[in-house]
């Protein structure tokens, strides 16, 4: 029997085993890597970091073989198993082929990253074979392991790439590994929702089946924005370099294109800001732009701090709320107006007794409390209101 399933001889052979590397996928599990790598090497080597070539390079390659198992197991399975795909370019002997010598690459590169980089290296490397393996037909048949997976796999790849490089595991790239699970099991809800109508019919368990498109969606943006969250707390913490969110800007504003696109083109847009967000946490990591520079101080506008800061939210809830259009603004008004003589009294009575203080204001008041304060009470729910009415008025257009 011939490897490839429609022609024979070595020339055949090598495009059929060739077909099962997709660089769309391929790419982000061996990026991943590096970026581990990186980030134990914490700057330009010729700054002083301590980013070992070799080191990568070995643990590369045990990405490779483990995500190339992934994908000769998956083609093998949906063809030949399940009967889904109407073409594969390999034959049976040719997928066990493929899978043997993938294993047998993986082995040599496990040992190799063992050698470099010590027990925990191998201990972090070798679940993203099983993981790879077992994604068909065992994992995807599950809502956890189907969206998971492939995320879990990139999550995997930081650490190992990390660990290889210095032998042991720090709280950063833990940190990183969580942010980049949370985003892209996220993407990947989306994705799984481009066959939500297929899915339903064989009773693939995927979770928009499960949740329905509309909570789906809500669901997998509230994972991303998990995620972004975190880059911008650890980088406060101290845990990541300065420049971080920089990738959370650029990954926010595709999210937000795509936000109430169709399921395939969101999908093909949110792919390409993860790719964004990597980017700008590569060049954070590695070069560090923005190390020793200082916040910029506001305060410098005196008295009016306070209300500038008022003024710019203030904007963005009414933007926000102009945005969801229909009766938005008006509702939010009305809320506004029903809270406001609580918040009011709240407010005056902490202020009152001394709860806190808000030295960096213009001085005038109105009622018993400064001017900041009565703006305040209209723009931090104008703001809620706005988010509420851009998340939830979309959401009113999707249906199962």
């Amino acid at each position: 029997m011939t490897v490839a399933r429609d022609a024979a001889g070595p020339v055949a052979a090598l495009r059929a085993f060739a077909s099962q590397v997709h660089p769309v996928f391929m790419l982000p599990p061996l990026a991943a890597s590096l970026f581990g790598a990186v980030l134990a090497g914490g700057t330009v080597p010729a700054l002083g970091g301590a980013f070992d070539p070799a080191a990568a390079g070995i643990h590369a390659a045990a990405m490779f073989f483990a995500v190339y198992t992934a994908h000769v197991k998956d083609g093998y399975v949906d063809f030949y198993g399940r009967g889904e795909d109407d073409d594969h370019p390999m034959s049976r002997r040719g997928c066990l082929l493929g899978l043997g010598g993938a294993a047998v690459g993986f082995t040599a590169a496990l040992v190799g990253v063992t050698l470099v980089g010590g027990p925990a290296a191998a201990a972090v490397t070798l679940p993203t074979w099983f993981v790879g393996y077992f994604h068909a037909p065992q994992l995807d048949t599950h809502p956890v392991g189907a969206t998971m997976g492939y995320p879990a796999g990139i999550a995997l790849c930081i650490l190992g790439g990390y660990t290889t490089q210095t032998g042991g595991l720090t709280a950063a790239p833990v940190a990183f590994a969580g942010v980049f699970l949370a985003v892209l099991t996220g993407v990947k809800v989306i994705d799984d929702a481009t066959d939500y109508e297929y899915d339903r019919s064989i009773g693939k368990q995927t979770v928009a089946v499960v949740l329905g498109r509309a909570r789906a969606r809500t669901f997998a943006y509230g994972l991303m924005a998990l995620g972004l969250f975190g880059v911008i707390a650890f980088t406060v913490d101290g845990l990541f370099p300065p420049a971080s969110p920089v990738g959370v800007l650029a990954f926010g504003v595709v999210a937000a294109v795509a936000y109430d696109r169709d399921p395939k083109t969101a999908t093909m847009l949110l792919v390409r800001g993860a790719y964004l967000l990597l980017a700008g946490l590569v060049v954070a990591v590695f070069f560090r732009p923005l190390a020793g520079l200082s916040l910029p101080d506001i305060t410098v506008l005196g008295g009016y701090t306070y209300l500038a800061t008022e003024v710019l939210f203030g904007t963005l809830a009414f933007a926000l709320l102009i945005r969801a259009g229909g009766d938005a603004v008006r509702r939010a008004l009305a809320t506004v107006a029903a809270l406001y003589p609580v918040a009011y009294l709240w407010d005056w009575y902490t202020l009152e007794v001394g709860v806190f203080s808000i030295p960096m204001r213009t001085g005038i008041e109105l009622l018993g409390i400064p001017l900041e304060e009565h703006l305040f009470m209209l723009v931090v729910p104008a703001f809620v209101l706005g988010i509420h009415e851009t998340l939830h008025g979309v959401d009113r257009t999707v249906t199962d």
